[in-house]
């Protein structure tokens, strides 16, 4: 079935109308994160482009779903959502786990034939291929918001409000689990070319970690690096934006 243009689904949010765009960008949020975390992307990058964010189960408007906990099932899932879409020339970004869920959708659309991106922004996020013990979704709910404060990525307002934190932590566990136990599969590679972004002082990304993502390329790769943490797209909107919309004039 075809997802009409303009349309908002469980999936697919669209914050403003583009209905006569002639590309489009798809949003992948971080763990824990919603598609809502795009609306300013989307006000700088409509109407001429479709701003398409994603939103995962099990948070918002969806927490009453289950999260899904299988990064490859994620990307099935929303690669089937995606190829319900009218084609156009498309860019992902994908920050944080959401770079690893872009990685891995335009893989599996790749494979399909049909709606693959013609580049993918990968951010905040170390290369697929390279491994840490990482194991933050089996703390308690205290370990687990320790984290959320050493990222710096969740609003503050938050941890002050126990009713918010409590309906936020199924959600940023559940995306935990996906992508700490996620496995690369061996010498996977995509054709589109990849730009990557990273912070020089993120916790979650060292510099070889993130020029990693040369290997999972058979097209070009370019990396950038931005002073700052793993939210380092925070203080440098507008550089990231310059970034994007560079990716997105050449697919017109």
């Amino acid at each position: 079935m075809r997802t009409d243009d303009g349309a908002t689904t469980d999936w697919i949010r669209r914050y403003h109308d583009a209905t006569g765009s002639t590309a489009r960008l798809v949003c992948f949020p971080y763990a824990g994160g919603s598609a809502s975390f795009f609306h300013p992307v989307s006000v700088r990058f409509s109407p001429g482009t479709d701003v398409v964010s994603l939103q995962y189960p099990g948070r918002q408007d969806r927490r009453r779903e289950a999260c899904v906990e299988d990064l490859g099932k994620l990307a099935d899932l929303i690669a089937g959502e995606l190829a319900a879409l009218s084609p156009k020339p498309t860019v992902f970004f994908g920050h944080s786990m959401g770079a690893v869920l872009a990685f891995e959708t335009a893989y599996r659309l790749e494979q399909g034939g049909t709606h693959a991106p013609a580049t993918v922004i990968a951010s905040g996020r170390r290369a697929p291929s390279t491994r840490r013990d990482d194991r933050v979704h089996e703390r308690d709910d205290q370990g687990l918001i320790a984290e959320l404060r050493l990222l710096n990525g969740t609003d503050s307002a938050v941890f002050g409000d126990d009713e918010l934190l409590r309906l936020a932590l199924p959600a940023i566990r559940g995306d935990y689990t996906a992508i700490e136990t996620y496995r690369c599969e061996p010498g996977r590679k995509i054709a589109a070319p990849l730009a990557v972004l990273t912070g020089d002082h993120d916790p979650k990304t060292t510099l070889p970690e993130a020029e990693a993502w040369r290997e999972h390329t058979s097209g070009a790769f370019t990396m950038r690096v931005f002073p700052g943490g793993h939210f380092f797209l925070a203080d440098h909107q507008a550089d990231v934006n310059t970034e994007i919309a560079g990716h997105l004039d050449a697919l017109r």
